[in-house]
């Protein structure tokens, strides 16, 4: 079975607040700990996200939200890529890469500029996707995320 025909990347609507929260904690708490910053957005992401002219999308896979990603806007064309999980049982099945492709079609789209995004080194497969998809390292400010030891960004 090919899961790029089974994987679909849909939307936020309302009635889709929790998975967001769900997914990130997964693996913010296996491999980090949640931070004020991560519990702010998460508990609330239309407010933190939405509102503030963000996208949230999410990828749906057997009928199942299986993974999510946000465009957190920072400028009107500079957006922090930001809040992307996808769940332990279904990793390795290309949810990530398409939830990038989607994402950089988005920003094309919508005449955003550049991407950023803050991530760990040792977070292997996240940053050879982020490289994948042409983000390169850029000097990291402090004070963002405890767990960030990188900061990437791509022009589009």
């Amino acid at each position: 079975m090919n899961v790029e025909n089974t994987v679909i990347i849909i939307p936020f609507s309302s009635d889709l607040k929790e998975p967001i929260k769900t997914l990130n904690l997964e693996w913010l708490k296996k491999y980090f700990k949640v931070e004020a910053r991560d519990e702010t957005v998460l508990s609330d992401p239309e407010g933190e996200i939405i509102d503030k002219g963000g996208l949230i999308f999410y990828a749906r896979y057997k009928d199942k939200i299986v993974g999510t990603v946000s465009l957190l806007k920072i400028s009107n064309t500079t957006f922090e890529l930001s809040k992307m999980a996808v769940t332990d049982g279904v990793q390795g099945l290309g949810i990530g890469t398409k939830m990038m492709t989607h994402c950089i079609a988005i920003a094309k789209e919508k005449g955003i500029e550049k991407l950023i995004l803050y991530s760990n080194r040792s977070l292997d497969s996240a940053i050879h996707l982020y490289q994948k998809y042409g983000f390169v390292e850029i000097p990291l400010e402090d004070g963002v995320y405890e767990r960030a030891d990188i900061k990437m960004e791509k022009i589009i």
